[in-house]
């Protein structure tokens, strides 16, 4: 699987600090799908230059699927969900809606993620939050979805030789 991951934050782009969600992704996805191979891109948190990364990563470099880590709360920076609805074809809010509830449990704030996906072309976009524990957690949720996702995007049959 090609993956791409965005990390949007301005102060990781400007090298104030590393990026330590961008990584956390990889760690975990390949976890999950062990022949995966990443693309990272690190962007401020500017909506068009999110949505030019976004488009780079799924129609110029074809990746299966685009994570991005970042920008999904209420500050006036947090673009990120507004930057990729603007670029894609299909919004699946059951990842976003599945991300809320299942961190709610330990995080009573967490209802105030904007996080969201959906597809473009080929590609299964996915908003995740910032915070390196959020990624792992949100995507040890979305890994059956996100398999099962990528497969369909491929013209797969995702439950082929299951009973």
């Amino acid at each position: 699987m090609k993956i791409g991951r965005v990390t949007i934050s301005d102060r990781a782009s400007a090298g104030v600090y590393a990026d330590r969600s961008g990584p956390e992704i990889e760690t975990v996805l390949e976890e999950h799908f062990p022949d995966a191979q990443f693309h990272a891109e690190v962007v401020p948190d500017e909506r068009e230059m999110i949505a030019a990364a976004l488009l780079h990563c799924a129609d110029d470099l074809k990746f299966d699927l685009v994570v991005t880590t970042g920008g999904t709360g209420i500050s006036s920076r947090d673009v990120t969900p507004e930057a990729t609805r603007a670029v894609l074809e299909k919004e699946l809010p059951g990842f976003g809606e599945a991300m809320r509830m299942a961190s709610l449990a330990r995080v009573k704030t967490a209802i105030l993620s904007r996080a969201t996906a959906g597809t473009r072309g080929r590609s299964l976009i996915v908003n995740l939050p910032g915070k390196p524990s959020a990624v792992r957690e949100c995507l040890e949720i979305l890994a059956p979805a996100i398999r099962e996702g990528v497969a369909h995007l491929r013209g797969e049959d995702p439950h082929q030789g299951k009973a």
